[in-house]
Parts: structure tokens; sequence; C-alpha cells
């Protein structure tokens, strides 16, 4: 049996209430068996066959037939149990029939007070079946979680014996209840009056259960003259609190708080309701589920005059008249700060005062429902023949947005009349023939769970319909007509009957009630007995209706919206995506973009994954090495103080574009944050030169202050200049120390990342003549992710990892990369007490997800056609919430399975977590296991495999650390000697895939890349899209010539994106995937990019936001239109098109211009058209147009893309990047860089001068050819699918062992080409040296 004893909740502000006051789980000795003693009377059934009657389904009972069964097993049937009064219920048991083959295998438990209005038993917030027996004498007993208070129960069976029937023997514990009711018939309440004129207080605590026959009404009321008051009432089916603590004359609508609790509390069940103010805090629980809030006000005590009223409101000197709704119902347990209220009303008590009828016991409402469970429900009923016209009232309730509620057929005709719901409203239809219909609608939203009632009329030539309290819709009918022999509710029955019924829209899921025909209630009981009308998968008496978002299951803000059976989440806006928008869509990390994209530029990170903190937008500056993440505050520039003292200070406060939070998880997950601090002083010291006390400072993240300038760990009177030994004056340990006129500078990194950021400046020394301050405090800069290489290395069969037990009882998300050359093993495992989680390898080719919340064993298996045995990394990501189970590996198709929605969904876990094996020590994983997160959190494996006997911290081999062999995108791949780069998604080639790979177009060349299947090069949805955090276009180019076309993306609706230079020369991306005919352009500058110069763009899109970066000194963002929708592509094309229709004259005049010039790198996600056309000219995907030379233009002029750090200082987070010159520095810089161009340029030409003597030598030796062809012949010019690029095997150890890139190994086309052909062999290629001419071209 599983046992909940809590409930956690999704939302932040929601926290379970353990054990209410009056809402105990069980008492201590109430768990007496309650059905030996009863009655024969006391047992009902539907049905009873033969000699199985209901009073013999006692437990353990053998007399007669062993126990009740139905005379056909379906699942219209039950049996139900009179308790002879209100009782406390804590469990039950039970049986099949003794001796046969007739048992019960799963039932769902109703209760009622009169056995007439029925309700579902409900644990966890869901509707719970339990599992019942697998054989006839078994017992098996069911704790229920929370008690149930009722006379009547009855047993439903759902599914039963496949070898008999159904068959009960059935057991009920408790104990007797007693409470003090009253009831309230919306025209009464009671007052309970003060001793004295007011009542003020600063604690309240009201506590009661209540039964509501209505939507509305109020439940409690207080106020004071001078504004105060308290109400709680019903409003819609939900609780609302009113509160006000503050004087309304002083303070007008400051303090006043209104909070909507609750959902459907109008189903005639009991609700218990506990609030609990103290002060300006409030706590008010509704079942389980409790609010947290304060107040906004100004005071902190409730005063409130003469009296509290309950059930409504009196007008005073007006007896039976209301303020608001009264309440009709019966209130249990009523008490206000430890006052019983019913009982004092119940003694008449003189300070307690009756307005109306009121009454201390609860009378059951007549409003009997009726389910409607499924799209096979229906309900027939008669029309009594002979009348004229029709008359027709009802109420229903439901979520779903579609459904039929009634359909007659027009005696006579085959026009059928319905009444039905079409996207959440009321419509009216009369159906003449398939195509022909009227349809009268009313614009009212119905599909809110709320009861809505329905008149339907049916007179002479006119069908009128009205909702709820509105005005009367009508439809004329050209002839006068009468409804045929029945009418039909909820739907039609499989098979067309003679009465021609037939299903015009969804069947109804929902609940209806006080249906009356013709002025006639319809007597449910007569159509449950089989005496009238006909049915199927209906429930009586008892409406299933249940609001599935309460509590909201939708994380991370989602909208939820549901239906009759599940619901849905709307993670749009949010940052999140999933069933229950649990995953983070965005990348934890610089670094992780580095390895994706390789480019800088500004991003969404999310450091905590799927954990409660929400992305932020950085700067990711992408150096050779490593990425830094930028975050900037707002007081980045030199600020100057002067006339401070330490008795007023100058102080500034520091605000960055990320909160506290984000920041803390930020700092925690890089490798080394730093922040730079450049302080200028004339005449004004940090340190006092007597005592040695801090005259400025600057203050960490927690606001504590620091008085050390630089260095990695914090210190005393220290700056960069005492650690580097270079201040000025060798008596200080810092430059401003010294307290000169002249002027002076400490500048440093701090580097410590328990105190950054630093959050505020303090200065308080520029009082003296002549002081001057001005200080700079950069950004953060972190960088390295040292969650991402975490890993550990299993080496031992029988070893593992272990760790405090996973909690995640309503989403678990787990993520991690591993290699290994095993056969199988157990990736994790976690157990509780029947529950558990495991990752399973079992099979070279699968990988297995097992889990069980109480339901029975799940599998989900992902299968790859590929063996993941082969010791490279390979990436596992799944998923379990409450509406579904993901299971992901690497790109392949991931595999989900639904969650039942009947059954529990709560993981509860309790044993340690395992990696890499089991408690058992069987079917252990042999292999590394890195980058492990759990639910937004990365395990330290490195710190526990130290502990670990049989695993240690790391992973061996060339790829299994944070070393880079691979670049702009490559793929590392371990051989047995070495490794090789795969840069297959790579615009760059060679044995590190760093080799640029440059186009030199001529007028009229293109390329054009066709793809196989309709895929979104922008859309990050599409499958062709590697990038978690949008999509990404980067190239390199060099003209002179304008209007140019460089990249082209159609559709096959004709929507397009163009990136063209326009007449001016200036770079425009017009996008034109929205719906709208003109099409977006975006102009990050005016200036023109035609200069003959390299330039380096970069565009990055993700949703509707655009950002271009043009070079290392343009950077805009730009927002795309809001109804842009992304289409499915067909083709992009470099260079010239031509045949665009429906494109504006800027891209068409730039389309037939073409390009002329160097194209460089071209990178689209992870496609790399130009890569594809230089070395897969013949694949059918590729077409090129013109003339095209392959060329090394963009090597020759290679230019770094990254930013220098302290460049991002001085702008925000959405504008240029313009670097600061400083004259103090611009001489030294400039020698610098015409020694380090000097020394280039020399090791340029020996390195030029080695080659072309290799080349030319190792040329002669070979035979001479004329062609490239005939230079290679057994070069397989085409680029296979997943062609990996290097150099050839054989290489020493530890070297890099590839295949060679170059399409011929003799040809070097990517040397400097300034010499004559005919005077070099290996260039004399043909006797048309016109293509070597063109290269050169472009080249020189």
């Amino acid at each position: 049996m599983r046992w909940f004893c809590d409930d956690g909740q999704m939302d932040s502000w929601v926290v379970p209430l353990p054990v209410a006051q009056d809402q105990m789980i069980r008492h201590d000795n109430c768990n007496g068996p309650l059905l030996t003693v009863l009655p024969q009377s006391s047992f009902k059934g539907s049905t009873s066959s033969n000699g199985q009657f209901p009073h013999l389904a006692k437990l353990n009972n053998e007399e007669g037939e062993g126990g009740w069964a139905p005379r056909q097993s379906d699942k219209q049937h039950w049996l139900q149990v009179d308790l002879l009064g209100r009782v406390e219920v804590t469990g039950i048991a039970t049986q099949g029939r003794a001796g046969s083959s007739d048992w019960v295998t799963r039932y769902m438990l109703l209760f009622s007070d009169l056995g007439q209005v029925w309700r579902q038993y409900q644990q966890e917030d869901d509707t719970v079946t339990f599992p019942g027996n697998t054989n006839s004498d078994a017992v098996v007993p069911h704790k229920l979680p929370m008690s149930i208070r009722a006379r009547f129960l009855r047993f439903v069976p759902l599914k039963w014996s496949r070898e008999g029937g159904i068959g009960l023997r059935a057991e009920v514990y408790g104990c007797a209840y007693k409470s003090d009711v009253v009831d309230f018939n919306s025209r009464s309440a009671l007052l309970y009056r003060f001793n004295q004129k007011s009542m003020s207080t600063v604690k309240d605590r009201i506590s009661l259960k209540f039964k509501s026959q209505g939507a509305d009404g109020v439940l409690v009321h207080g106020a004071g003259q001078r504004g105060d008051y308290l109400t709680l009432e019903l409003h819609q089916g939900t609780l609302v609190l009113h509160l006000n603590l503050d004087d309304e004359k002083l303070y007008p609508r400051s303090g006043n708080l209104s909070v909507s609790v609750g959902s459907l509390l109008d189903d005639q069940g009991w609700h218990s309701v506990l609030m609990e103010r103290i002060n300006t805090h409030v706590n008010l629980t509704v079942d389980r589920l409790t609010y947290h809030f304060s107040t906004t006000g100004v005071a902190n005590s409730l005063e409130v005059d003469y009296e509290l009223s309950f059930g409504g409101i009196p007008l005073p000197g007006k007896p039976g008249t209301f303020l608001r709704k009264n309440f009709h119902g019966c209130i249990e347990n009523l008490f206000y700060n430890g006052v019983n209220i019913i009982d004092l009303a119940k003694r008449r008590k003189p300070q307690m005062y009756s307005v109306g009828n009121v009454s201390f016991s609860c009378s059951e409402p007549q409003l009997y429902s009726t389910s409607f469970l499924s799209t096979n429900s229906f309900l027939s009923l008669p029309v009594e023949p002979g009348m004229e016209g029709l008359s027709v009232r009802f109420q229903f309730r439901t979520w779903n947005q579609e459904g039929l509620l009634l359909l007659t057929v027009l005696s006579g005709t085959s026009k059928l009349l319905f009444v039905h719901i079409s996207r959440g409203q009321l419509h009216l239809t009369l159906q003449r023939l398939a195509v022909q219909k009227s349809d009268v609608a009313i614009s009212h939203s119905v599909s809110d769970g709320q009861w809505h009632s329905v008149r339907l009329s049916l007179r002479d030539l006119k069908v009128s319909l009205t909702l709820d309290a509105g005005p009367v819709s009508t439809m004329e009918v050209q002839n006068h007509v009468d409804p045929d022999k029945s009418i039909f509710w909820g739907g039609c029955p499989s098979l067309v009957t003679s009465q021609g019924c037939r299903n015009p829209t969804l069947a109804f899921q929902g609940c209806l009630r006080q249906i009356t025909i013709n002025g006639q209630p319809v007597n449910m009981s007569f159509v449950q007995q089989g005496i009238w009308g006909n049915y199927s998968q209906i429930h009586f008496d008892v409406c299933e209706i249940h609001d599935r978002c309460l509590p909201n299951y939708c994380e991370h803000d989602g909208q939820c919206s549901q239906t009759w059976n599940t619901f849905y989440c709307d993670c749009s806006g949010t940052g999140y995506t999933g069933a229950t928008c649990h995953n983070s869509i965005y990348e934890a990390s610089c670094e992780a973009h580095r390895r994706s994209t390789g480019l800088s530029g500004y991003f969404s990170i999310d450091p905590d994954g799927s954990g409660p903190l929400r992305s932020t937008l950085v700067y990711c500056n992408m150096t050779d090495d490593r990425a830094w993440t930028v975050v900037v505050h707002n007081s980045t520039g030199p600020v100057s103080v002067q006339g401070s003292s330490l008795q007023g200070p100058h102080v500034r406060m520091f605000h960055y574009t990320a909160s506290p939070q984000q920041m803390l998880s930020l700092v925690g997950r890089s490798e080394l944050c730093q922040q730079e601090v450049v302080y200028g002083c004339r005449k004004s010291p940090l340190f006092n030169a007597f005592d040695g006390t801090p005259v400025s400072w600057w203050l960490d993240r927690d606001g504590e202050r620091r008085t050390y300038w630089a260095g990695f760990q914090p210190g005393i009177q220290q700056c960069s200049c005492s650690l580097e030994g270079n201040c000025i004056d060798t008596d200080f340990f810092c430059n401003c120390d010294a307290d000169r006129d002249s002027w002076a500078t400490d500048t440093g990194f701090v580097s410590f990342k328990d105190h950054l950021p630093m959050t505020g400046m303090v200065v308080g020394a520029t009082h003296r003549t002549g002081s001057l301050v001005t200080y700079r405090v950069g950004p953060l800069q972190c960088s390295g992710d040292r969650f991402l290489w975490n890993a550990a290395w299993v080496y031992e069969g029988s070893s593992y990892l272990s760790f405090p037990s996973f909690q995640a009882e309503l989403s678990a998300d787990i993520s991690f990369y591993f290699k290994t050359s095993s056969y199988s093993g157990v990736f994790l495992e976690n157990l509780g007490k029947t529950d558990f989680i495991r990752l399973d390898m079992t099979s070279p080719t699968a990988i297995a997800f097992l889990f069980d919340v109480g339901n029975g064993p799940v599998v989900l298996t992902v299968r790859s056609p590929v063996p993941l045995n082969d010791r490279q990394w390979h990436y596992v990501h799944v998923e379990r919430n409450v509406k579904e189970a993901t299971l992901q590996v690497d790109q392949l198709p991931p595999q989900s399975l639904g969650a039942p929605s009947d059954g529990f969904y709560r993981l509860q876990l309790s044993s340690q977590l395992f990696i890499g094996g089991t408690a058992s020590r069987q079917s252990s994983f042999v292999g590394c296991i890195r980058a492990l997160t759990m639910n937004g959190v990365t395990l330290d494996l490195e710190e526990r495999a130290r502990k670990s006997p049989g695993v240690r911290p790391g992973c061996p081999g060339n790829c299994g650390g944070q070393e880079h062999h691979c670049h702009n995108r490559g793929r590392c791949i371990e051989k047995d000697r070495g490794y090789v780069c795969d840069c297959t998604h790579s615009a760059y080639g060679g044995p590190h895939c760093e080799k640029e790979l440059s186009v030199s177009f001529e007028s009229g060349s293109s390329v054009t890349y066709r793809l196989q299947e309709p895929s979104s090069v922008m859309d990050s949805r599409g499958s062709q899209s590697t990038d978690k955090n949008g999509d990404s276009i980067t190239f390199r180019f060099r003209t002179v010539h304008a209007p140019a076309m460089l990249l082209f993306v159609s559709s096959f609706n004709q929507k397009y994106m163009a990136i063209i230079l326009a007449t001016n020369g200036s770079l425009q991306i017009r996008d034109q995937w929205a719906r709208e005919k003109t099409s977006d352009v975006f102009s990050p500058q005016t200036t023109s990019l035609a200069d003959g110069m390299f330039h380096h763009v970069h565009i990055h899109r993700d949703r509707r936001d655009l950002d271009i970066q043009i070079d290392d000194d343009i950077t805009r963002r730009f927002s795309v239109s809001s109804d842009a929708e992304m289409a499915r592509h067909t083709s992009l094309t470099l260079g010239k098109v031509m045949g665009l229709p429906g494109v504006d004259e800027e891209v068409l005049r730039a389309g037939s211009s073409g390009f002329i010039g160097c194209l460089s790198s071209v990178q689209i996600n992870h496609l790399a058209p130009l890569k594809a056309a230089i070395l897969n000219r013949v694949s059918s995907l590729v077409s090129i147009q013109g003339n095209m030379v392959e060329s090394n233009c963009g090597a020759l002029s290679n230019v770094t893309t990254s930013h220098s750090i302290s460049d991002l200082s001085d702008s925000g987070v959405h504008g240029d990047k313009e670097r600061r010159n400083n004259p103090e520095h611009n001489g030294s810089a400039l020698v610098g860089g015409i020694i380090a161009a000097a020394s280039g340029v020399i090791l340029c030409a020996v390195t030029l001068t080695t080659r072309i003597v290799y080349q030319r030598c190792h040329c002669a030796q070979d035979k001479q050819s004329v062609t490239q062809k005939e230079a290679c012949p057994n070069l397989d010019t085409r680029y296979p699918e997943g062609y990996t690029e290097g150099y050839p095997e054989g290489y020493p150890e530890g070297y890099p062992a590839n295949i060679d890139l170059d399409l011929c190994p003799d040809l070097d086309l990517d040397m400097d080409l300034d010499i004559d052909p005919r005077l070099d062999p290996c260039l004399n290629l043909s006797s048309d040296n016109s293509k070597i001419d063109n290269k050169r071209e472009y080249l020189i």
C-alpha cells in the first residue's frame, strides 16, 4: 500500500499542510471493522445473480454463494453499504467470491452522506482507483491516507477476473464520527457578538468545513468603522479572502487584499478551510493546499466592530436583507479564535443571534448529477407522443471545448436539431443536409467547469435557446415540425439506430443534472434501473469532474488548460519546454555555446537548467581556448569622486543584468571568475597611513566590506603592484597609498569567486584640496564550466558511486554523457519501498529507462542503429513527470509514454542513489560518465570518485577532458592510437577543423544547396537545428561590388530570408517569413561593407530576438514580427539568384547582381553549404552555376572573431562594442603590433619557402599530370555522409590519426600562388591556366 503523508506542490508559494486540526488523517484507535455487525438491509447491489446477494459480501463469509456478484459483469455495477450513521473510514479490504473464479482486480470507491449524491475518493489531488484481488480468497487491504467521513460507501468494479467475472467480499475499518453542524438556506445567517464595542486582534484563526449547494455565498464576514474588514466567501466555486487592516481614510486602498484559492468547491462535497493571520502574514488552507501571502498596508491589526456574521451579511435595520449573496449549504466544526460558534448557537448563548431559518442538521440537496465519461457515452430519453413542440431544460458543466449536449431528429424529416459546444461556446444548429445547416452561437465561454443552465424551446416555426440568465437566441424554421421519439444526450450509440442519431460533433464529456422534458423532471433512477430510456458508459448520482490544473503542475509559470481527461501546459514565453514546462530551452553556460556554435554573441543561459532560476541574457566572448561569460552592471564607465570623507563617503551600488541568485549560480558553475578594478587617484590613499584602516573599499556579493584590490585569495592592503612587486613606493602595498600629488593608478583583477560579484564601491578620502579619485569596475567575467567535464571512470565491474536519494516526486529530469566498450551495464539506480528508477544499457545498441510509481513497472527503450559501446561520448536525457516519461539518446528520435490518468504519479524513493552500478553490485557499468545532472543539479562525480574503490576521477582518453583538440564544431573521436576530428558539421576542414574553406565567386556564380527533406534553417524546432539556443548563420566575405546577394533562403510557400549588400554597400537582412506581404528589413549599420576588406558576419535568432554582429565592432538586436512563423525551406543559395517571384525590389536587384568576391566559412546551424560545394560537387544536393574557384582568400586575411574582454565594460548589453582608446597605452600597443607583425611575416616566409621546396621535391617524384583528377587517380571526389577528415593513420602515438583533407595529397592550393605556374611543375595542371589566373586575381 502506498502511504502519502504530505503534498509537495509545483508553485513555490503553495506548500502542503501536514495535518490540520479538523482534518486528521486518522485516529490511533480508529481502525475497527464496521461491516461485521451490520444487518442485511445495510447491503445493496446494482443487481444480484442467483444466490449471490449483497448481504453475503462480508469479508471471509463462506455462507450461501460466498459473496456478491451481479447478473452480468460490466462497469455499470456496484455494491453499496449503509453504515447506519456518519462515520470516519480509515481503511478498506476486499476478497473475491469464495471458492469461485470471480473477483475484482481494480475498483473505485464512492461515498455519500445520504446515498443520493456521490463523490469519488481522491488522494493526492487526483482520483484513485484501488488494486484489487488476484484470486478468490486472499485479502487485499488498503489504508486511506485521507480518511472519509460519510454514511454510505459504494464499491464500483472497473476490472475483474478473466476466468470468471465480478465477485466481491469487503470490509470497512474506522470509528464513529461526531461533529457540530449548521445548515443555511441562502436566507439565513448566524451572528457572533462581541462583549465590547469592537475587537482588535493581531492574530486570528478561523477553521471550518463546508458543503455548498451553490457556487456563491458568504461564509464569514466582519468589518470595522475605520475600514477594516475580513470576508471569506465562495465565488464561482472558488474561495475568496478579502482582507484590509488599514484605516481607509488615512490609507485609501493601500492594504486591500483579495486572494482566490481552490476550485469546484460547489461539488456538494465537504471542504476544509483554515485561515491563520499573524500581523500582516496570512496562511490560507483549502483542503490540503496552503497559500502564503502578506498584506501590503501599514497596519498589522484587525479591528472589527460589534460582531462577526456567518452564512451572510445582514443589512442593519432591515431584517431579511443581505448585502451579498448568502451561503446555501452546511458548515461543520466552525471555530473562531478557539470559540466553537456552532456549539454556542445550539446552546442558545446570549452572544449568538440567528437570522432567518437556521437548523443544526445538514439537509441533502436534491441535485443529482450524471457523468458522461467517454466519447462513447450517451443517454437516450423518450419523448411523450402526441406532444406539440418541445421544451427542454438542463444544467451542464465541462472543461471540453467541443461536445454534443442533445440531439433530436425532427419528425417526418431528415433534419437534425442539436445543441452542442464548439470552441468553448454554445451553439444551436438545425442541419438539413450534410452541408446545409443553420447555426446560432452564444458568445460566452461555457468550457470553464462551472454549472450552466440551458433552455431549449421548439414552438411553431421558431426554435429558441437561452443560456443562464442571458438573452434568448432564436432561429426560424420553414415548416411546422415536432421532435421524433427520442432525445439523445451527450452522444449517439455506436450503431446507427432507427431514430437516425449520428454524432455531428465530438461526444460530450462532463456532467448533466436537472433534466426536464416538457415540464416533467427526468427520474434518473428509472433510467439507471432500465425502466425508462437507454444509456451507455455513464455514472449516475455523481459528477466526476476534477480540476486538473489545481494544483498547477505546469512549472516555471506555464499556463495550464484542461479537458475532461487531462491537462496541458502552454510553455510559450517561459524559456522552458516539455509536457510540464520542466526543461530549459537554453544552454547552461557560454562554454556549452562555444562547443555548439563557437561564435561570440548575446545568448540566454540557464545555469541551473530545470531548477527554479530563470535564464539570463549574457554576452559570450569566445576566444581560442575558452568562452568568457560577461555580465554587465549599471556603472561600468569611469566614476569621478571629490569631496567625500569617512563621515560622508561616496557610495555607488552595482545592479547587474542578472539577479543575485542567477549570479551565484553562474559563479558556482564557472571555473574562473574575475572583475577588473581600475582605481585612479591623486592625493587619496586607499588606507590610512597611521593605523592602516581602510579609507575606501568595495562590497562583495553579500554586502561585506573588502579591502583587497587584486588576486585569487583575499588579503589585507593588497593591490596588484604588491603582488607583482612594482609599486611606485616600496613602503606601500598600493600605488595610491603613496598619497602623491601626481596621478597614480591601481589596476587589478579580483578573482576570489566566493566574493564575486562586486555589489558596491565606497570612497571616503577625497575631501582634501586637489584630491580626486576616478574608478571603474568592469563587468563580471567568468570562464569555463566545471560541470561539463566533471567525470568519473568506473573501471571495476562491482564498483559504483553513491549519493543521497533522489527526491523528485512530481517531475524528474536526468541527463549525462557516457562512453564505454562494455556490452551492457547499469548507469544509475534508486529504489523506494515499491517505487524505483533505473537507467540501463541493456545491449550495445539499446538504452532503457525503467521506473515504477505504483502503477507497475514501465520500460522505455531507445534502440540505436549503430553500437553505443564504441568508446565515443553519447548523450542520454530522460524525463518523467505527471504527464509522461521520455527517453532520448544522442539525436535519435525520443521514446515517450503517457502516464495513466487514474493512477499514482508520485515517485517515492528512499534508498541511496547508485551511479555506475546497483546495491547488489550486479550488472555494473564499466566506462566513463560525465556531466550527470538531475533536476538542474550537477553531481560532483570527481569528488565522490576519490572516495570510492574501483572508480577514478576524470576519464582516460584523448577526448575525455576539456582540452579542445577539434575546433569550429569539430567532434573528437577516440581511436586506438590517438583521435580524429570529425568536421562533418563544421564549415572548416583540416586535421583539427581549423582550415578555412573559401571560394572566389565570379559574375554569375552561385551555389545552391537543396535539402533532401523539408526542414527549418532558422526555426529552432526544426530537425536541422542543433543549437539549443536558437539558430545561427555565420560567414566571412570580401568584395568591392554592391548591390550583392550573400545568402538567400527560400521556402515551399515562397517565403524567404535574404542577406544582401544594398546599393550603398550596407548589410541588410530582409525577412519575409512572417504572414505579412511586406518583409522585415534589418540594417545594423549604414556604412559600406563593399570596401575590399574582410568582414565577419554572425546572425543569431532566438525566437523573436534577432542579433546581428559585424566584425568586432557592431552588435545590434532587433525584434522580428510578432506573427512571424518560420516556414519549411527548400534551399539556400550563395551568390546569384534568378526567378524570385514575390520578393521586394532591393532583393531582386541584389539577386540579379549576385556576388563577386571571396566568401568563406559559411555555417548555418550544422550545415556548411560552401564546404559541401567544394568537396561534393557531384552530389544531387549541390548545384553550382558559373565559374567558382576554391581559394585561400579567407586564410590569407584571417582575423580573430573574439572580443577583447575589456571592450565590453563601456557599453550596455544591447549597445555597440567600441574599444576605449587609452593614449597611455597606444604607443606601446603600436610598437608591439609592429613587432608581432614583423615576426609573423618572417615566420610565414620561412614556412612558405619550406612548403614550396617540399612540394617541388615531392611532386618531382610523381608522374607528370595535366589535371587534378589525373594527379590523384584513386581519389573519390564524392562527399560521403559522415565523412571524417584528417591525416592518414600510422602517425606516432598521440598524434591525430586522420585522413588528409586536401583533394590531392601532393597539391597545396592554399599556399600563396604568387608564382608563375609555368615554372612550377606541381602547379602546371593544364595547358589552360585561366582558373589559376582567376584565382590569383582575388588572392593577391
